[in-house]
């Protein structure tokens, strides 16, 4: 018999004991799972850049800025390209089903955001054929049925037409990808002439600019010099990388970092301490054979590599299931909940399960070296 043969036949020897160790263990792995899995799409920590800048108004994102700001952070010596975005939020068929439109100038956006979103210059060509053309993300097309050439319709909460129409209509040009699976792609791009020329208000304004430093510049120095820019304008601005805005973003609604590790941590320790007392019970039960195997020449290093193994087996399964079940679980949600498990989230996950079995047989591990032979034979 072999020793890991040895290891799984002591831990299999009370099944039920043993599955219910593991189920209690996959859930707590399921549930950190989803909540990084949640911190990977939403916050965008996968795919969220440091190096490319949104700049946007000081007073807050439904402040708008003018157009003419392109030319003066253009001409600033630490920026390579600029594009700028104007938001269209509203909603398809029922309220619930958001929408939004980023309507952009084509060529611009596509030069510092081509190569995340993967627009192909078959995509960026269909959605300059038609002014009222768009290009719509993966997720957003699977969520809502979508497909290239089909009409739809968008009603808007926060951009009239000329007219008080809110409704939007547009032809799906293509359906863009991303360039990895934790790309945000619910949302969709539009042509921003088609836009400024239909609403009734806030004309030649967006809601922020792109810009992407010139390499060797840091993006910290640039955006202060951006700001210093337009500080005694009548539009100052709040100049941000991505990551830095998603995580200010979260932050208006609480610290979603800190409530997760709070939730994640209790999750494992309650784990902790439920199999760390289930496997005392269980070196309890064997003491008798603890005291054979030393009687057999077998030493305290030998044991104590057992229990730990057996440990490690319980924690390995059931980390792995509730992994799985991750994954299952972020593929039937909808792409609008933006659970992303990543290679990261999986890596740190097996990092876990291993210092969790090695911590967990540790107590148990050194009751059996403290157990002495003559201690073990009057059990019997």
């Amino acid at each position: 018999m072999t020793f890991l043969t040895l290891a799984r036949r002591n831990a299999w020897r009370k099944p039920m004991r043993t599955l219910l160790l593991m189920f209690c263990i996959a859930v707590a792995f399921l549930i950190y799972g989803l909540t990084a899995s949640f911190l990977s799409g939403t916050q965008g920590s996968a795919a969220a850049n440091d190096d490319v800048l949104g700049v946007m108004n000081k007073s807050g994102r439904g402040q708008a800025l003018p157009i003419a700001h392109l030319r003066r952070i253009a001409a600033l010596d630490g920026v390579a390209e600029v594009a700028y975005m104007s938001r269209l939020r509203g909603f398809s068929e029922v309220e619930r089903n958001v929408v939004v439109a980023n309507a952009v100038a084509v060529d611009d956006f596509a030069r510092i955001n081509g190569d995340s979103l993967a627009l192909t210059s078959d995509l960026l060509a269909a959605l300059k054929q038609g002014r009222d053309r768009v290009l719509v993300g993966r997720a957003l097309a699977d969520a809502q049925g979508w497909r290239a050439g089909q009409r739809i319709e968008i009603t808007s909460f926060n951009i009239m037409q000329q007219g008080g129409n809110r409704n939007w209509r547009f032809e799906v040009g293509g359906i863009f990808e991303g360039k990895t699976p934790s790309t945000d792609t619910y949302f969709m791009l539009a042509n921003y002439d088609y836009v400024n020329a239909l609403r009734s208000r806030d004309v030649d304004t967006v809601d922020g600019f792109v810009v992407q430093p010139v390499p060797g510049v840091t993006a910290s120095v640039l955006a202060s010099q951006i700001d210093a820019l337009f500080a005694n304008t009548g539009t100052p601005t709040r100049t941000q990388s991505e990551k830095q805005f998603l995580e200010a973003f979260l932050r208006q609604f609480a610290d979603v970092e800190l409530i997760v590790s709070l939730v994640v941590g209790a999750a494992f320790v309650t784990i902790l301490m439920i199999v760390i007392n289930t496997m005392l019970f269980a070196v309890r039960e064997r003491t008798f054979e603890i005291g054979v195997l030393k009687t057999l020449g077998f030493n305290n290093r030998f044991i104590v590599v057992l229990i730990l193994c057996e440990t490690l087996l319980i924690f390995l399964v059931g980390g792995a299931v509730g992994i799985a079940l991750t994954k299952v679980a972020t593929q039937l949600t909808g792409p609008a909940l933006g659970l992303v498990l990543t290679g990261p989230v999986v890596i740190k996950s097996l990092v876990i399960t291993v210092l969790l079995g090695v911590l967990t047989g540790c107590l148990p591990a050194a009751l059996a070296m403290r157990t002495t032979v003559s201690n073990a034979f009057r059990t019997r």
